[in-house]
């Protein structure tokens, strides 16, 4: 999660969210990203989606299957959705998102039983760095 917040820090140097996230497999590192929607113009480019994005490219398939993605911020349905199409087999997230977080916040999204497949989660890894981040940068912007 360390990597995490490191990569977090770097959004927040370029004004975005500072969230940050990694997928790793067997002990090696296959993606990495940052929040990136203002950068990019783009609003998927959420930390989640830049480091499946790349991880998908490391090992050639969409699909990562016995994957973890660790992330600094409990993911979005958006998010959510996509860990599930990528097969990952497990989230470990830091921060609680308590206005959009569907692991456990707002809803239980990875409980439902109409998805193919189920990822395993768990959250408030290192959680108190990672909202000190959030709630730092938010108060800037105010």
């Amino acid at each position: 999660m360390q990597a995490a917040l490191e990569l977090a820090d770097q959004a927040a140097a370029l004004d975005e969210v500072p969230v940050g996230a990694l997928v790793v497999r067997d002990g090696e590192l296959l993606g990495e990203g940052w929040n990136q929607v203002i950068a990019a113009n783009d609003p998927t480019a959420h930390a989640e989606i830049v480091a499946l994005r790349a991880a998908a490219r490391q090992v050639g398939n969409y699909r990562l299957p016995g994957a973890t993605l660790y992330v600094t911020l409990e993911p979005c349905a958006m998010c959510a959705g996509a860990l599930v199409h990528a097969r990952i087999a497990e989230l470990v997230f830091a921060a609680a998102e308590p206005k959009a977080g569907v692991a456990c916040s707002r809803c239980r999204m990875f409980d439902e039983p109409w998805f193919n497949h189920r990822v395993n989660w768990r959250g408030g890894v290192m959680a108190d760095a990672s909202a000190a981040r959030l709630q730092s940068f938010f108060k800037a912007r105010r």
